[in-house]
């Protein structure tokens, strides 16, 4: 059966939320949106794509950071609402300069810092 990203099921301004796990470590990476191109672009080059929401425009990962993730699988979750990329995370993920962006903790009450910058 052929995918087709027109298939999946996008929040009112046309977006699904993206999941970006390290494939090798099974390590969150990050959260973002895509729309429709923006799925059909990563699959078809292979570099994860996503849409910047306060940019309102294509936004590559690595780009300009060098931070590049390589699409390795991306998968679909039951109600084809959110997605999940498996992905060869080349640097930090995080704009924080953090190989993942989820870095804070809340622990007892408290917000804990769990890494630094790279």
């Amino acid at each position: 059966m052929a995918f087709d990203p027109a298939s999946l099921r996008y929040d009112a301004d046309g977006l699904i939320p993206c999941i970006a796990q390290d494939h090798a470590s099974g390590e969150v990476l990050m959260l973002a949106w895509m729309n429709a191109a923006a799925v059909a672009r990563t699959l078809e080059t292979g570099r994860v794509t996503y849409w910047s929401r306060s940019r309102a425009e294509f936004w590559v990962k690595g780009e300009t950071s060098g931070h590049v993730q390589r699409l390795i699988e991306l998968r679909l979750d039951c109600d084809r609402d959110c997605l999940l990329a498996l992905v060869e995370q080349q640097g930090p993920a995080c704009h924080t300069n953090r190989r993942s962006c989820f870095y804070t903790a809340v622990r007892e009450g408290a917000e804990v810092i769990l890494s630094q910058p790279m």
